[in-house]
């Protein structure tokens, strides 16, 4: 592969761009494709948690730093992977002086219950903010949550886990397409 190709990405048509430098702002489409989060998801998080704060420039576009997306991706694993409720994320947020730590505890039965009424009560109303459009979280078996908590695993393994268990998720789902193609 030429110097020149590896330079360049493909965005999502066929046009090729100059790969950003990774201190470069991202624009919220960038952040949605690259944490599989949809925009209206990042702008909602926006007004549950003050930390995240994207310049805005002319027409309300928004740029978000470096920081603002390890902060989001953060918040992504602590809501979808971890099981904390909004609340919860917002409180280790208070605790943390405005910063979540790396060492944070998976949540305690209190939290996982209110997690599981927050959901219930989110989907009675409006389904809640899920990565990718149309699929649902699937719970972890109990094995898998025991080897969670007694284990201490880097991020890039646990978002790995995340990504493997999303991947199976669409996997089934076209599986199922598939089938009912005939």
């Amino acid at each position: 592969m030429s110097a020149e190709s590896q330079a360049h990405s493909l965005d999502a048509g066929t046009r090729l761009r100059p790969k950003k430098s990774p201190n470069a702002f991202r624009t919220i489409s960038e952040v949605a494709d690259e944490l599989h989060i949809p925009q209206h998801v990042l702008r909602f998080w926006e007004t549950k948690f003050p930390q995240v704060h994207p310049l805005k420039r002319g027409g309300g576009r928004r740029y978000y730093r470096p920081d603002d997306i390890v902060l989001l991706r953060r918040i992504a694993d602590l809501l979808y992977t971890q099981g904390y409720t909004i609340k919860g994320v917002q409180r280790l947020l208070r605790e943390g002086g405005g910063q979540l730590s790396d060492d944070i505890p998976p949540p305690n039965a209190e939290e996982r219950a209110a997690a599981e009424q927050e959901k219930a009560s989110l989907s009675v109303q409006e389904p809640m903010p899920m990565p990718i459009p149309g699929l649902e979280l699937v719970p972890l078996p109990p094995s898998m949550v025991q080897l969670v908590r007694t284990t201490q695993r880097s991020k890039l393994e646990m978002e790995n886990e995340r990504l493997r268990a999303l991947l199976n998720e669409v996997l089934e789902a076209l599986v199922e397409i598939r089938a009912r193609l005939g």
